[in-house]
């Protein structure tokens, strides 16, 4: 794997063969507003110029990226996909799973926060686009799911049955709780599920609130019995609004400047 130096490598304890990478704007050809690795189709960029950007990507890695339609939703793929849209379209989901070595699992984010998961032997990876749609929605959860379910087909039978201690999980750069201001709406979603989730909002205005992402998936990982959860502590330097130079934001630059380009947490088994 050879990454471009301004794209983070993260730094948890998974086995030596699984290697994960999460790209910035660096490395790319993309014009403004999108410059210049920008990953996304639906941005509004030119396609060739993405094109180029993810075969970067590709050649960096030395694996192609499994890119989905993603739709803010919770459907967790298996990679590789077995039978594959007869229209030839993209995979249509917003998390994926995979045992199989060679295989990337890809998630694009502009503000969302990617979820990386792998079980501490290496033997499953899988990775999940979590925005505030998807988090209330159990994207997290029904990721774990297939998570499991493919960790059972792998697994020996003294690994005992205990999934949940045995998995890391690692959350990348997303809007962060200086940033996130959102409404009543998106507050009661979470709270009616778990009222813990309530330390995740701070009041800001009337029906306002300022929002913390990544606390609240950290709160859903630990729910599921994950411990071992490394990256974005919600922290300023991961904070995809206030490191313009650094990330693409779609809250920050979709009106001011048009459109946003879009980043890519990547996780394989080599």
């Amino acid at each position: 794997m050879r990454p471009h130096p301004e794209w983070l490598v993260p730094q948890w304890p998974v086995a030596p063969h699984v290697r994960a990478v999460f790209t910035t704007r660096a490395g790319g050809v993309s014009r403004p507003p999108f410059d210049s690795l920008n990953l996304g189709r639906p941005s509004g960029d030119d396609a060739a110029a993405v094109d180029v950007n993810r075969q970067r990507l590709a050649d960096a890695i030395g694996h192609a990226p499994v890119f989905m339609s993603q739709v803010h939703g919770t459907d967790c793929v298996v990679l590789p996909v077995v039978a594959p849209d007869p229209a030839g379209g993209p995979i249509e989901a917003d998390a994926c799973a995979t045992r199989t070595p060679g295989v990337v699992c890809t998630v694009r984010v502009a503000d969302c926060l990617p979820v990386l998961l792998s079980d501490t032997q290496g033997r499953v990876v899988a990775a999940a686009h979590a925005g505030w749609r998807g988090l209330a929605g159990c994207v997290l959860e029904r990721s774990f799911a297939q998570f499991q379910e493919l960790l059972s087909q792998a697994a020996a039978p003294q690994d005992g049955p205990d999934v949940a201690d045995g998995t890391l999980a690692w959350l990348g750069p997303c809007i962060g709780p200086q940033a996130f201001e959102v409404g009543d709406d998106v507050r009661e979603a979470f709270v009616a599920q778990d009222v813990q989730a309530a330390h995740c909002f701070v009041p800001h205005a009337d029906g306002k609130w300022m929002a913390h992402l990544a606390l609240l998936a950290r709160l859903r990982l630990q729910a599921l019995g994950i411990s071992q959860i490394h990256g974005n502590d919600g922290t300023a330097p991961w904070c995809t609004v206030g490191n313009p130079s650094l990330f693409f934001s779609h809250r920050r630059d979709s009106v001011a400047l048009g459109g946003s380009g879009r980043m890519a947490a990547c996780i394989w088994i080599d």
